[in-house]
């Protein structure tokens, strides 16, 4: 572990870190305060009703959020027994499904909101525009680099040695 990395890029890792916590503790807060389902249940809802056809494949949906996909069954089991999201088999992958989101689901986002919002005014409202801007712009290049490479899907064989027939 001799890795060398530069202090004011290891604080702005921290900063954000701490940031994120701070923020996600309160919205957690406001929302059992309020007698709502805890904050992962909105990030689950708000990208089903955020997808085509309010319906998303469990597995893009549990690598969007950075869930494993065992615990994104277990949440849309869950959320599934709430009645606020309901599952559809695929009709290409007869392994995969979808969460499709009900209205009892949209209704849930409309209540779980304003706490949310609340907590995002307190935190965030009080950036300038500019500053919300260049955190944004910044926040979106971090995301790029560490977003993994596409693979490369290729038609024609690897590279290497051709077998002649």
């Amino acid at each position: 572990m001799s890795a060398r990395f530069r202090e004011p890029q290891l604080g702005a890792w921290r900063a954000l870190l701490a940031a994120h916590a701070a923020v996600i503790t309160r919205a957690e807060q406001a929302l059992a305060e309020a007698g709502l389902p805890p904050l992962t249940w909105y990030d689950v809802l708000w990208n089903v009703h955020e997808s085509p056809q309010r319906r998303a494949r469990l597995g893009e949906l549990a690598a969007k959020l950075t869930i494993s996909r065992g615990g994104m069954t277990k949440l849309v089991d869950r959320l599934e027994e709430a009645g606020l999201l309901r599952r559809e088999p695929s009709p290409q992958d007869r392994r995969g499904s979808y969460a499709v989101l009900t209205p009892a689901g949209e209704w849930m986002l409309k209540r779980m909101w304003p706490p949310y919002a609340a907590v995002l005014a307190d935190t965030i409202g009080p950036l300038k525009a500019s500053e919300a801007e260049t955190l944004r712009r910044l926040l979106r290049q971090i995301e790029a680099r560490a977003a993994p490479a596409p693979e490369p899907r290729s038609e024609r064989e690897p590279p290497g040695p051709q077998r002649k027939s």
